[in-house]
């Protein structure tokens, strides 16, 4: 395994045959390892249950992740707590063995799909990966437009398309 903030390997001899379930919670040196990751200034809660179950491709795991935590405005660095409640579908498979030649079919379903090595498949890394692709990539403060006005930048408003493109349809219309 990698070495990873949230490492929780699941040993694939312990997936019957039918589904099984699997409940983590990231402890709060983990939590502070991702949130210093991720750019969060901090995460107070992370945990996730997985329905794990085999396949003909590897393991199916379904779920939902729970998360707690606390972004940076992008304008003015103020917090902004966030939640998180998702659902999820990841489908584990072996990483491809050769280079090249095979290639890996991968199903139109609607999983997310994650390789791994070895007889271990890791649920932490992946609920911490589930975690960062729900996280709101340009979080804003309520104070972030008077703070943006203030320093001069200008609104979608008001730099929009029409006013920025408005004397193209006139060059356009002298060709």
């Amino acid at each position: 395994m990698t070495d990873v903030e949230f490492s929780r390997p699941h040993r694939l001899d312990q997936i019957g045959a039918g589904e099984s379930d699997v409940r983590i919670t990231a402890d709060e040196d983990e939590r502070a390892a991702l949130s210093t990751r991720f750019g969060l200034k901090a995460i107070e809660k992370l945990e996730a249950v997985y329905h794990l179950r085999r396949d003909a491709q590897g393991v199916v795991a379904r779920g939902h992740l729970s998360a707690r935590l606390t972004q940076a405005c992008v304008v003015t660095g103020d917090p902004l707590p966030a939640k998180i409640e998702q659902d999820f579908a990841i489908r584990f498979v072996p990483e491809p063995t050769t280079t090249g030649e095979d290639e890996v079919e991968l199903t139109e379903d609607e999983c997310d799909t994650v390789f791994y090595a070895g007889g271990t498949i890791d649920l932490g890394e992946a609920a911490a990966e589930t975690m960062a692709l729900e996280l709101d990539p340009y979080p804003r403060s309520p104070r972030a437009a008077e703070v943006l006005r203030e320093a001069g930048v200008k609104s979608e408003e008001e730099a929009g398309p029409t006013k920025a493109l408005a004397g193209l349809k006139d060059l356009l219309a002298k060709k």
